[in-house]
Formats: structure tokens, C-alpha cells, sequence
């Protein structure tokens, strides 16, 4: 970018990069170059790379080149928005270099993951990336990504896959392994990834010194907050009159953002802390914290706000029924089981149900709906399982599963389709269709999915009942009244 472009988008308010970008070489290869990471971890490391150069973003898209394609003709920059009832402030982003489709650029990908300048990996590949069984955090070895990448191990598809490529390509060349920093929604989500790739280059069958070489890999956790919506195309048209300039992919998001990071680099980090993030020993009880109240009352009202014909999280909050079975959630059920202080909790409870009614956000529920059977073990069914030890009940915490499996039965309230996003949508619906509108078999059918409730929770009568009175409420009166007859 120009200075005379920088001078002009400075006169129309647009917080622009305060570096040479010239200068910046690539430190950091991430995986998953979606509108999350774009919202988040580039926009800390955009901030830092004045002082510190070395520490650029090379992206990667394993699935779809939607991003490379966008990004490429602008040079890989990007507007990041931050929306809220005050209005749009812009700031354009350049910490990502260079963005890399690994369905057809996998071996520079991986020869990329090679180069000794590359200190850090990091994923926000999304919980489904990980190729696991999500009830128990073990690598999934019956899936299909995984049974190729063990087959083809020198043409990886898979997170794991590639990330253990890269790191055997080092281990022959004689040098350190890179740090892999998972910044998805996962709970210890370090440890999971460790295990998964750990487990990963074990099965790879190429004797103890690639699986010796990994268990020398960190794999420091993170918990990332940041709401992050789906960009539209009035996102881009609102960007391009602020900005006078054409964004293929602009990234809209909140003012609220948090990072907390486990610090544990043996090959070197930024000084993320110099831009906010939050270095700790223990990373666990914030990312607890998140999971259990941020994510856990969001898919609750995905479910809950999309069968009642809310679009937008926004209007779901507004409904004074909802909005106490949010914090009723947080409050009795959720903050119970976490380690922080109540004061603490309550702050963080306050400031989501504020967050949550952001005007500006426009986060739609059908999004966050999304890959439920990924998101229900650490969303909501880790709380229940803590309640069920307590002896504690968890009325709300079952009506958001009840409302679950209503809405993976893929016809609303009104007889039209829901578009289930999910990798098991074709088997849920199969279960779905052979119930009919009847709650038990539903509800036995759903539950009998191990990968999702695992062996012991179906086996709880009193889970086991909950849940499915909740979803015969859903199914006899709809999710309004559902929501209202709980109080």
C-alpha cells in the first residue's frame, strides 16, 4: 500500500498499518485462514509487526480457495470492521503475507511448514479439522481423511496430516520443530491437538524417530473470544463507502476481543503481550469459561432463536423469555461449575449478554448452528456431566440439546427445510425421519450417536428424561413456548 493511499484512507478515518509491510518475512504458517483467525490472531499480530518484523503470516485453506482467491488480487490485505450501535471503524490488516491452497499447493505448503524462518504453526481449522471422536478427544482413526494421510503420507489432506508431514520433513533436515498453537473452540485445546498429532505420528509407521522427534513438539493452549459473522454483501457494500475501496472479503466483528495464551515456545514467540494478549501459565479456567458460558449459551440460542424465527442472535436476545434462559444458564448452571470467582463470572456474564445484543453484529443463528454434533460434547454436554455429578439439575442445559435435535430433523416450525450444516447431517436425518414426530425415538435415536454423547450419558435416566420431555415441549407447542412454559 501506497503512502498516498495510506494518507487518503487516514482522511476517511481507516486505521492503517503503521509498518513497511516490504520489510515483514514470514514467521507463523496458519491453517485455516478463515474470517475467525482474520478477526483475531492477524489482527494481534498486525499490531506488533512494527517492532518485530520476522513474525508474518503465511495462511493456508485446506478445504476451498475461497479466501486465496479473494485476497489475492488486493495483495492479501483486508479491512477488519469492528461494528457496534456507534458505527463501523475499519483498519486495514497486512500481517498476512500470502495465502496457500493446499489442494493444489500442498508441497509448497508443507516445504513452507519446513523453512527453519517458520517458528510457529497454528490452526483454527474448527473442531471438526481435528479428525476426532469429539465425546472422548482421540484421534478418530477410522476417518476417512486419516485413513488417506496414512496411506498417502507424503500427499497429506488433513490438519494432522499435514502438520506431521512438515514436522518429519525437519526432523530429516536436522532441525528444531516448530510450536503448533490451536486457536479453535476445544476444550485444552493444546493438549488435544498434542494427542491427536502425537497419536497421528505414531501410526504413521515410520519407526520411533518420527514419533520421538513430535513428542518434543509444544502444544501450547489458547482461549480466543472474539464474535465473528459471516460477511455479507451489504458488509462489503458498508466497507467500500467508508473506505473508497473495493474488499472482495472485508471481516466484520465486535469491539470485545480476548486472547489468552499458554506460554510455552521453545522456538520463539512475538511479544504477543505487547498487544493485549494475555500470557498465563494455565490456560483451562478461561477457556472453561468461554466454552461453558460464551459458546454453550450461543448454541443454545442458535437452536432455541432459529426455531422461534429469529435471523440474528441480536433479535433472539431481545426476547425477554430467551434472555432469561441465557442468563438463568450462565448463572445456575454454567458458573457453578467453573473454577474463576463468582465476581469474576458475573462480570463475564454481564458483559456477554451485552455482546450479545449488538445491534451492528448481525450474527446469524443459522451460522452458529452449525456442525452441532461437533459442538454439543464441549458446549454443553461437559456442564451436564458435572451437574449430573453434583446431583445438580440442568433443565436449561437439556432444553438447548432438546432443541438440538429438533432442529437436525431439518423441518421447522412452519414444514419448510432447514439447511443442516453438519459432517453427520445425512445419518442424523436418517434417524430423524425414521422417529417421525415421535420425542422418544428421536430422542433415542440421537442419543444412540456415541460420537456425540459417548457410552454414559444415555445410559442417565434422569438425562435420558430431561432431554426428551424437553424435545416432546418442542415438538407439541414449538420453541417459543418451550422456552417460556421453563420460566
Amino acid at each position: 500500500m501506497s503512502e498516498i493511499q495510506s494518507d487518503t484512507l487516514r482522511t476517511r478515518g481507516v486505521d492503517v498499518m503503521d509498518y513497511d509491510r516490504s520489510t515483514v518475512t514470514p514467521g507463523i504458517v496458519h491453517l485455516g485462514i478463515g474470517a475467525f483467525h482474520r478477526a483475531h490472531m492477524a489482527a494481534y499480530v498486525d499490531r506488533l509487526l512494527a517492532k518485530n518484523p520476522s513474525w508474518g503470516i503465511i495462511g493456508a485453506s485446506l478445504r476451498r480457495p475461497d479466501t486465496r482467491d479473494a485476497l489475492e488480487p488486493q495483495d492479501f490485505l483486508y479491512t477488519l470492521a469492528i461494528r457496534d450501535a456507534s458505527g463501523t471503524k475499519p483498519r486495514v490488516i497486512g500481517s498476512i503475507l500470502d495465502v496457500l491452497d493446499a489442494n493444489t499447493q500442498r508441497a509448497q505448503l508443507i516445504e513452507t511448514m519446513a523453512d527453519p524462518a517458520i517458528r510457529i504453526v497454528s490452526l483454527t481449522v474448527t473442531e471438526k479439522g481435528y479428525c476426532h471422536d469429539p465425546s472422548t478427544g482421540e484421534l478418530d482413526e477410522e476417518h476417512p481423511d486419516i485413513v488417506h494421510d496414512l496411506a498417502h503420507p507424503e500427499t497429506p489432506i488433513s490438519a494432522p496430516g499435514i502438520i506431521v508431514a512438515a514436522l518429519e520433513r525437519r526432523r530429516q533436515r536436522g532441525l528444531a520443530p516448530f510450536t503448533v498453537m490451536s486457536c479453535d473452540n476445544l476444550p485444552s485445546n493444546g493438549k488435544t491437538a498434542g494427542r491427536i498429532v502425537r497419536r497421528f505420528a505414531e501410526l504413521r509407521g515410520a519407526g520411533m524417530s518420527l514419533a520421538d522427534y513430535v513428542q518434543n513438539v509444544s502444544f501450547p493452549s489458547t482461549m480466543i473470544d472474539r464474535i465473528v459473522p459471516a460477511t455479507t454483501d451489504a458488509d462489503r457494500s458498508i466497507v467500500a463507502e467508508i473506505t473508497g475501496l473495493d474488499d472482495a472479503w472485508p471481516i466484520m466483528t465486535e469491539p470485545f476481543t480476548q486472547w489468552v495464551i499458554e506460554d510455552d515456545f521453545p522456538a520463539g514467540r512475538p511479544p504477543f503481550e505487547t498487544v493485549g494478549a494475555e500470557l498465563v501459565e494455565d490456560v483451562e479456567p478461561f477457556e472453561l469459561m468461554k466454552l461453558r458460558m460464551l459458546n454453550g449459551s450461543h448454541s443454545t440460542m442458535a437452536y432455541l432463536g432459529y426455531l422461534s424465527g429469529y435471523q440474528y442472535v441480536n433479535e433472539a436476545i431481545a426476547d425477554a423469555a430467551i434472555h432469561r434462559l441465557v442468563h438463568g444458564l450462565m448463572t445456575e448452571e454454567a458458573m457453578p461449575t467453573l473454577p474463576m470467582s463468582r465476581t469474576t463470572l458475573e462480570a463475564y456474564r454481564d458483559q456477554l449478554l451485552a455482546r450479545f445484543a449488538n445491534p451492528a453484529l448481525k450474527h446469524r443463528t443459522w451460522q452458529i448452528a452449525m456442525d452441532g454434533t461437533q459442538k454439543l460434547p464441549q458446549r454443553l454436554l461437559g456442564t451436564i456431566r458435572d451437574r449430573l455429578k453434583a446431583t445438580q439439575p440442568f433443565p436449561r442445559l437439556a432444553l438447548g440439546v432438546a432443541a438440538w435435535m429438533r432442529y437436525v430433523t431439518g423441518i421447522d416450525e412452519a414444514g419448510q427445510p432447514i439447511d443442516v450444516k453438519d459432517p453427520m447431517a445425512t445419518r442424523l436425518r436418517q434417524i430423524a425421519d425414521e422417529a417421525g414426530r415421535d420425542p422418544e425415538k428421536l430422542a433415542n435415536g440421537l442419543l444412540a450417536v456415541t460420537e456425540v454423547f459417548g457410552t454414559d450419558l444415555p445410559q442417565v435416566a434422569v438425562f435420558r428424561d430431561t432431554v426428551t420431555n424437553h424435545l416432546k415441549s418442542l415438538l407439541e407447542n414449538g420453541a417459543k413456548e418451550a422456552v417460556q412454559r421453563l420460566g
